[in-house]
Protein backbone atom coordinates (compact mmCIF):
# COMPACT_ATOMS: atom_id res chain seq x y z
CA UNK A 1 0.00 0.00 0.00
CA UNK A 2 1.51 3.08 -0.66
CA UNK A 3 0.48 6.54 0.69
CA UNK A 4 -2.23 8.56 0.03
CA UNK A 5 -2.18 11.22 -1.96
CA UNK A 6 -3.60 15.33 -1.67
CA UNK A 7 -7.07 14.50 -1.95
CA UNK A 8 -7.66 12.21 1.08
CA UNK A 9 -6.15 15.03 4.35
CA UNK A 10 -7.75 13.30 7.03
CA UNK A 11 -5.55 9.93 6.33
CA UNK A 12 -2.48 12.08 5.43
CA UNK A 13 -2.61 13.44 8.79
CA UNK A 14 -2.63 10.12 10.58
CA UNK A 15 0.00 8.70 8.09
CA UNK A 16 2.46 11.94 9.05
CA UNK A 17 1.72 11.40 12.97
CA UNK A 18 2.26 7.34 12.99
CA UNK A 19 5.07 7.42 10.94
CA UNK A 20 6.85 9.41 13.26
CA UNK A 21 6.37 7.15 16.30
CA UNK A 22 9.04 4.73 14.21
CA UNK A 23 11.40 7.78 13.44
CA UNK A 24 11.45 8.78 17.15
CA UNK A 25 12.24 5.57 18.47
CA UNK A 26 14.93 4.85 16.14
CA UNK A 27 16.35 8.70 16.90
CA UNK A 28 16.01 8.18 20.26
CA UNK A 29 17.17 4.37 20.80
CA UNK A 30 20.40 5.49 18.59
CA UNK A 31 21.23 8.48 20.23
CA UNK A 32 20.39 7.50 24.38
CA UNK A 33 19.45 4.02 24.96
CA UNK A 34 22.32 1.82 26.44
CA UNK A 35 22.19 -0.58 23.53
CA UNK A 36 24.11 2.10 21.36
CA UNK A 37 25.91 3.62 23.89
CA UNK A 38 29.53 2.18 22.86
CA UNK A 39 29.33 3.43 18.94
CA UNK A 40 27.59 6.81 20.65
CA UNK A 41 30.35 7.37 22.53
CA UNK A 42 33.41 6.80 20.15
CA UNK A 43 30.89 8.81 17.86
CA UNK A 44 30.90 11.65 20.71
CA UNK A 45 34.55 11.27 21.11
CA UNK A 46 35.36 11.62 17.16
CA UNK A 47 33.22 14.50 16.95
CA UNK A 48 35.56 16.40 19.36
CA UNK A 49 38.62 14.98 17.60
CA UNK A 50 38.34 14.79 13.76
CA UNK A 51 40.32 17.61 12.25
CA UNK A 52 37.85 17.86 9.20
CA UNK A 53 34.65 19.60 10.25
CA UNK A 54 32.42 17.34 7.55
CA UNK A 55 34.14 14.30 9.79
CA UNK A 56 32.85 16.17 12.97
CA UNK A 57 29.54 16.86 11.83
CA UNK A 58 29.33 13.17 10.51
CA UNK A 59 29.68 11.37 14.21
CA UNK A 60 27.69 14.57 15.57
CA UNK A 61 24.99 12.72 13.72
CA UNK A 62 25.01 10.15 16.43
CA UNK A 63 24.90 12.09 19.58
CA UNK A 64 21.89 14.31 18.97
CA UNK A 65 18.30 12.75 18.57
CA UNK A 66 17.26 15.81 16.44
CA UNK A 67 20.04 15.52 14.02
CA UNK A 68 19.56 11.90 13.71
CA UNK A 69 15.64 12.36 13.16
CA UNK A 70 16.59 14.07 10.16
CA UNK A 71 18.26 10.80 8.72
CA UNK A 72 15.56 8.63 9.94
CA UNK A 73 13.05 11.14 8.36
CA UNK A 74 14.64 10.46 4.77
CA UNK A 75 14.85 6.92 4.92
CA UNK A 76 11.24 6.47 6.10
CA UNK A 77 10.30 9.00 3.47
CA UNK A 78 12.52 6.88 0.41
CA UNK A 79 10.78 3.85 2.04
CA UNK A 80 7.05 5.31 2.07
CA UNK A 81 7.34 7.57 -0.99
CA UNK A 82 4.95 9.49 1.48
CA UNK A 83 4.20 13.34 0.67
CA UNK A 84 1.69 16.12 2.35
CA UNK A 85 -0.49 17.92 1.16
CA UNK A 86 0.96 18.30 -2.81
CA UNK A 87 1.85 15.22 -4.97
CA UNK A 88 5.39 16.62 -6.18
CA UNK A 89 8.77 17.52 -4.93
CA UNK A 90 6.93 19.82 -2.63
CA UNK A 91 4.84 17.19 -0.78
CA UNK A 92 8.28 15.93 0.31
CA UNK A 93 9.72 18.64 1.73
CA UNK A 94 6.59 19.54 3.66
CA UNK A 95 6.42 15.57 4.76
CA UNK A 96 10.46 15.72 5.22
CA UNK A 97 9.85 18.70 7.73
CA UNK A 98 6.63 17.81 9.30
CA UNK A 99 7.72 14.79 10.18
CA UNK A 100 11.26 15.88 11.77
CA UNK A 101 8.95 18.22 13.68
CA UNK A 102 6.16 15.79 15.19
CA UNK A 103 9.08 12.74 15.64
CA UNK A 104 11.23 15.37 17.54
CA UNK A 105 7.65 16.72 19.35
CA UNK A 106 7.15 12.71 20.43
CA UNK A 107 11.14 12.51 21.75
CA UNK A 108 10.59 15.55 23.63
CA UNK A 109 7.50 14.31 25.48
CA UNK A 110 8.84 11.14 26.04
CA UNK A 111 12.23 12.53 27.64
CA UNK A 112 9.84 14.24 29.65
CA UNK A 113 7.86 11.26 30.79
CA UNK A 114 10.91 9.48 31.77
CA UNK A 115 12.50 12.24 34.03
CA UNK A 116 8.77 12.19 36.03
CA UNK A 117 9.36 8.44 35.79
CA UNK A 118 12.60 8.08 37.30
CA UNK A 119 12.53 11.32 39.83
CA UNK A 120 8.97 9.22 40.98
CA UNK A 121 11.29 5.91 41.20
CA UNK A 122 13.81 8.11 43.39
CA UNK A 123 11.66 9.28 45.77
CA UNK A 124 9.88 6.09 46.26
CA UNK A 125 13.41 4.34 46.92
CA UNK A 126 13.69 7.49 49.62
CA UNK A 127 10.48 6.83 51.08
CA UNK A 128 11.45 2.95 51.62
CA UNK A 129 14.38 3.35 52.72
CA UNK A 130 13.14 5.84 55.42
CA UNK A 131 10.41 3.35 56.33
CA UNK A 132 12.67 0.53 56.73
CA UNK A 133 15.33 2.84 58.99
CA UNK A 134 11.66 3.75 61.28
CA UNK A 135 10.85 -0.15 61.43
CA UNK A 136 14.57 -0.87 62.64
CA UNK A 137 14.08 1.87 64.54
CA UNK A 138 11.10 0.11 66.08
CA UNK A 139 12.38 -3.18 66.56
CA UNK A 140 15.40 -2.11 68.39
CA UNK A 141 13.46 0.25 71.12
CA UNK A 142 11.03 -2.99 71.86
Amino acid sequence: MHPPDSSHPLLQLLWLLVLAIPIACIAWTVTHEEVFREPREYCARRSQACRSLLQRKFFLLFTCEFCFSHYVTALFLWLTRFKLLLDDWRGYVLSFFALVFIANTYTSLYGRVRVEINVERTELKAKQQEVERNDDKADQKQ
